[in-house]
């Protein structure tokens, strides 16, 4: 055994050692605590860099810990692996979408494997594979048959030039990303998933996530957006139509000047079409509807419109209102259309004085009217209704139910509960995402694939020429036969959003060689839910808000018992390099390879779980790498050092040697050894906790160290001492650290746990506990005087600091009645003896 730190032998060595005895296998045990971890598994765009490393790296590190600790733990890895990235790279490399993808995959497993996470590699799933995504179609199927799954019209991005649906990423200022034509917005028949169905039980479930940041609830919360009101049904001028509203403001009706529709309403584009507003109309919506949305609702953002030709009639003034199509309006709000009441809304406010449209005041603030030509903004507050029939003089916040209940009354409303929420839109016009199970016959209509025929594969044999579906032009796989009147027939072209592979994957993993039905509810009743799920706060609405809705429809055809997929969640924060976020674009990477290849894998683990906090952001650091090669290298020297000097213990004498750490404090012990010992045991209740209770990897880390520092300090200093038998407490310290820090540079932790005698593997040994009496500290009494005379008597540690005595001493219940109502000019202390407290 050198004593320079030989990691790549020793990293490869173990990393075969593991893979040879599948060490991380798992299966139920229904006598074992189970514990099902997971990190949100990647999509393989290629090779790894550290960015992505720390999401895999905190997941693996708590892994082997709760082995350690016992458990039965579930900890698997699978690839998201549909979707556009693999379509593009097809383009641009001249190859097939599926043999990118398998080449991408192959070089992370590499990597992760390079790393030493310790995945059940048994239970690989990658969404892309036939025999996962025969599953989505399985629940497509389940999800049409209960209503959950339709068909209708919904806008696209449109290439007039290359004829092809373009996604949003690939719509960069307006223009197609390829040949840089301007983009056009059409409607087009899509397959939508109703997770409207479940808006209030998605909203009501989130109190029950203890486990989950707030932030990430808030912003679900915000994004479901409940909201109660009105809702009320203007009819258009001319025509039977309807364009209902819904507003939380009723107590505005009689104030309303005009309407504005969201570019995005399917209802704007028919009630155009062949009229002299239709060009400016269809202009204005491609121009908006591909500005981000946050953008186009911000308060400084200028309020733009258009006029689009037809008018709407005020169900409680009989009045004509124009109608606008307008930027500031989502489809997600309300209806989509709006009523605008300029008096009272700022942005209505705005926008009418952009466009000369009339405002209207219906509320004042008490017994004050003002001109309307005074107006310099929208009175949004509570007042007195004017110039609303027989409502006029109520209190508007009283005049909000009254109107509602009188537009009941006369069949032109209703009270409503409304959410933002949306149906998904799950359709995609690409090639390279689960085939959609539908057949269209002329015959028959729309004919679901029977569940023996699944799965739906895709072709293998299609052309990419960047235009259009290529599924569109494989006349193998569009051409069939109706299952129903075996007549000719099409299948759907259009393939699943990725979202939904990712929306029950974590399912498959508990039961992958299942071929029944998508998981064996038997293995999902031991191992659901996620006990903790780790991965980035971008996640929050879509990926999180689908696998939650996910698991509250599949509970409801009776595949689970469980409501919710996650109990606890973890955001991690980035690794950030020169300032910005570590990515390809930014040019500021660090490769796996590269760090592995110079310090190792556990020194990069090291690092990662050192330099910061895990929920906060990581600045690479070389210096802070170099810093974690020197640790290791330290602690690599003092078990060589040790090692050299005494014979490794036998397997008996290690036994007992870790089973003593918990063991009768002895009573004539040396000092430095009980020193030790204590130090030793209150590192381990350190570290526990840190890891165990609030995900403190840092500061667990930084208690190792400063028990390395120890065991330096003991050896330098009684080297000739009962400390330096085999089963001294300096033997039992240094176990103890090798033990301790495993689960965070797992190699050096093998191979130095074998050189000391003991049998592989480390991580199949039991996570070291500490003795409470071991970490006693001797107390002194110290008296407490108030102005001189003796008022209490407290006990605290002897190493107590000046300021921890001080602070005690005035947090007594006994002096806080003394001093409560007087002010403290100053607390004096005589060390290890008294604390005078003086206010006079």
């Amino acid at each position: 055994m050198g004593r320079y730190y030989p990691f790549q032998k020793i990293e490869k060595k173990w990393q075969d050692y593991w893979r040879k005895r599948n060490q991380f296998k798992v299966k139920e045990d229904p006598k074992k605590k189970k514990y099902y971890l997971l990190e949100m598994f990647p999509y393989p765009s290629g090779k790894l860099h550290m960015g992505h490393m720390r999401n895999y790296v905190v997941g693996d590190t708590l892994a082997r810990f709760l082995r350690m600790k016992g458990y039965n733990t579930l900890y698997p890895m699978g690839y998201d692996s549909f979707g556009l990235p693999a379509e593009n790279a097809a383009l641009q490399n001249r190859t097939h979408p599926a043999e990118w993808t398998k080449r991408c995959i192959s070089d992370m497993r590499k990597q992760q494997e390079k790393m030493g996470l310790s995945y059940d590699w048994n239970r690989l799933i990658i969404t892309c594979q036939p025999d996962y995504y025969k599953w989505n179609q399985w629940i497509f199927l389940k999800f049409y048959e209960r209503g959950l799954a339709y068909k209708r019209k919904a806008p696209i991005n449109w290439c007039p030039s290359c004829k092809t649906v373009l996604a949003n990423e690939q719509v960069e200022e307006g223009k197609c990303w390829r040949c840089e034509s301007r983009v056009e917005i059409r409607d087009l028949e899509q397959w939508f998933f109703k997770i409207t169905e479940y808006a209030q039980e998605l909203l009501e479930d989130l109190e029950r996530l203890e486990g989950w940041p707030e932030r990430v609830k808030l912003m679900q919360e915000n994004w479901i957006g409940r909201s109660t009101g009105t809702l009320v049904n203007f009819r258009l001028k001319d025509s039977d139509k309807i364009l209902p509203i819904f507003t939380t403001r009723p107590d505005t009706l009689y104030g309303v000047t005009f309407m504005t529709m969201a570019c995005e309403h399917p209802l704007v584009l028919e009630l155009v079409e062949g009229t002299k507003y239709e060009k400016e109309v269809r202009e204005f919506i491609n121009r908006v509807i591909l500005e981000d949305r946050f953008t186009r609702t911000a308060e400084d953002k200028e309020k733009e419109g258009v006029f689009i030709g037809r008018c709407a009639i005020n169900p409680l003034t009989n009045e004509e209102i124009p109608v606008y199509v307008a930027n500031f309006v989502l489809l997600e709000y309300g209806t989509g259309i709006i009523m605008a009441v300029p008096a009272h809304d700022q942005r209505d406010f705005e926008f009418a004085q952009k466009y000369n449209i009339p405002i209207k005041q219906v509320i004042q603030k008490s017994d004050i009217r003002y001109q309307i030509s005074e107006l310099t903004e929208a009175y949004i507050d509570p007042g007195i209704m004017v110039d609303s029939a027989q409502f006029t003089g109520l209190k508007s916040e009283e005049a909000k139910g009254k109107i509602t209940t009188y537009l009941k009354e006369k069949g032109w409303g209703k009270r409503a509960v409304q959410y933002k929420l949306r149906d998904w839109l799950i359709s995609r016009q690409r090639y390279w995402g689960t085939p959609i199970p539908i057949i269209y016959c002329k015959k028959c209509g729309v004919v679901p694939v029977p569940r023996e025929e699944l799965p739906v594969e895709l072709p293998q044999d299609v052309k990419f020429t960047g235009k259009g579906n290529p599924l569109k032009k494989c006349q193998e796989f569009v051409n069939c036969r109706c299952p129903k009147c075996k007549g000719k027939a099409r299948r759907e072209t259009d393939t699943m959003d990725t979202f939904v592979d990712s929306s029950w994957y974590f399912s498959r993993y508990c039961s992958p060689d299942y071929d029944k039905e998508p998981f064996d509810k038997k293995r999902i009743d031991y191992w659901m839910p996620v006990d903790q799920y780790i991965g980035g706060i971008e996640h929050a609405i879509m990926h999180l808000l689908y696998a939650r809705f996910f698991t509250k429809a599949l509970r409801d055809i009776k595949l689970y018992k469980i409501d919710e997929p996650f109990k606890r969640l973890f955001c991690q924060g980035m690794v950030v390099k020169d300032g910005a976020k570590m990515s390809k674009s930014k040019g500021n990477v660090v490769s796996v390879d590269e760090i592995t290849n110079k310090y190792g894998a556990d020194t990069a683990r090291l690092f990662i779980l050192f330099a910061s906090p895990p929920e906060k952001d990581l600045e690479w650091s070389v210096e802070g790498v170099e810093g974690s090669f020197r640790f290791l290298n330290r602690v690599w020297r003092l078990i060589n050092d040790f090692n050299f000097q005494f014979p490794p213990a036998s397997p008996s004498e290690a036994g007992r040697a870790i089973s003593n750490l918990q063991g009768k404090p002895e009573t004539r012990n040396p000092k430095p050894e009980t020193e030790l010992k204590k130090i030793t045991h209150k590192t381990i209740k350190k570290v526990t906790e840190d890891i165990e209770k609030r995900f403190h990897f840092n500061t667990a880390i930084s208690a190792i160290m400063e028990l390395v520092n120890a065991i330096q300090n003991s050896k330098l200093k009684t080297q000739n001492s009962k400390l330096r038998t085999p089963n001294s407490e300096l033997r039992k310290a240094i176990e103890t650290v090798v033990l301790l820090l495993s689960p965070f540079a797992p190699h050096i932790c093998e191979e130095i746990w074998e050189n000391l005698g003991n049998k592989p593997s480390i991580g199949q040994k039991d996570w070291p506990t500490y003795d409470p009496k071991a970490i006693i500290e001797e107390e002194i009494l110290i008296v407490i005087q108030v102005d001189g005379k003796l008022r209490s008597r407290i006990k605290v540690p002897i190493n107590s600091s000046d300021d921890e005595v001080k602070e005690k001493a005035l947090a007594d219940d006994r002096i806080k009645k003394f001093i409560s109502e007087k002010k403290i000019k100053r607390v004096i202390l005589v060390p290890k003896k008294l604390v005078n407290i003086v206010t006079r």
